[in-house]
């Protein structure tokens, strides 16, 4: 993989983005990762990642999503408190991880991605991602009325508690 250049968000884009109120899109980014992540995650990677506050951050966007596991879920938390993890990019280069067009350490070591914390969680998430058969974050599987299917769906299972 290649690096290929940054890429930010137009100005207007990114002024109307960072007005948005963080903890519905905090609740939409779990959401999303566990219709899509978290049936994916073995034991292991869910004992680690039990309570870690985490924090995915898009620069040029002045977005930011705070969440956490919790038992078998996702859930988001109430923005601005301290994080264990905080992960940041542009929306680009965190597209351009998401679809696998672009290594986390090409970018980590040309200063587009940023990890500030706890940098062996940084890596177990890094690597329980590395390790996943397709790519969870396609933009095929991404298409709305296919999250909304997977989330009914999850909604549907027994013992399931909505958060």
């Amino acid at each position: 993989m290649s690096a290929q250049p940054a890429r930010r968000l137009p100005s207007a884009v990114a002024h109307l983005l960072s007005r948005l109120p963080a903890r519905p899109g905090s609740r939409a980014f779990a959401h999303a990762l566990n219709a899509l992540l978290a049936a994916q995650l073995d034991s292991d990677t869910r004992q680690a990642l039990e309570g870690r506050r985490l924090r995915l951050a898009v620069a040029d966007a002045g977005l930011a999503f705070d969440f956490r596991w919790r038992g078998k879920a996702f859930e988001a938390l109430a923005p601005g408190a301290a994080a264990d993890l905080v992960i940041m990019a542009t929306l680009h280069d965190l597209a351009l991880l998401a679809a696998r067009k672009e290594d986390p350490d090409t970018l980590f070591f040309g200063r587009r991605l940023v990890m500030e914390g706890d940098t062996e969680l940084g890596l177990l998430i890094k690597n329980t991602l590395d390790a996943l058969d397709g790519t969870p974050f396609d933009p095929a599987r991404l298409h709305p009325a296919r999250v909304l299917e997977r989330l009914r769906l999850r909604l549907r299972r027994p013992g399931h508690a909505p958060s």
